[in-house]
């Protein structure tokens, strides 16, 4: 069922904003699945695709703008099931952190390739679209939230 009309008619940004909510909804729920977590499926999968020498969990934190503490919890509980492990490599003081082949095991099986596969149904050019559009969206938010004290 769609919610917009698409001929042409402006969409307005209350209509957008809950689009976007449902959506993210959506992703949400998807992240909850072989045991794992989203905040745990997203450690995950920065710990694959990082340059090796930014995985951290201060650098995932910073990545996630978010505070140490609960990043750090993620990592303890990824370590502890065993998908990913503190590297023999240090960057500085920081223990860098590398996926294991069961990590990787799991990552075959993400459940964020349903949301991949859904955006590979967009032409290049509205993905570059929305692409720009939710990168905006995104930055006004962590400024709005910076200027409110709520993020560090």
């Amino acid at each position: 069922m769609r919610q917009f009309d698409m001929t042409g008619k402006a969409i307005q940004a209350e209509a957008l904003a809950r689009l976007i909510e449902q959506t993210s909804r959506a992703i949400h729920s998807r992240g909850h699945s072989d045991g794992l977590f989203p905040a745990q499926w997203t450690a995950l999968r920065y710990f694959a695709g990082a340059d090796p020498t930014r995985c951290s969990a201060t650098d995932l934190a910073a990545y996630q703008g978010m505070a140490f503490g609960p990043v750090s919890r993620t990592v303890r509980t990824l370590i502890a099931k065993g998908l990913i492990a503190k590297s023999a490599t240090r960057q500085g003081r920081l223990e860098l952190i590398e996926v294991t082949a069961e990590g990787r095991a799991l990552l075959a099986q993400d459940p964020m390739a349903d949301v991949i596969e859904a955006l590979k149904g967009l032409s290049p050019g509205d993905r570059q679209v929305l692409a720009q559009a939710l990168e905006t969206v995104m930055l006004r938010l962590q400024g709005a939230d910076s200027e409110d004290g709520l993020t560090p």
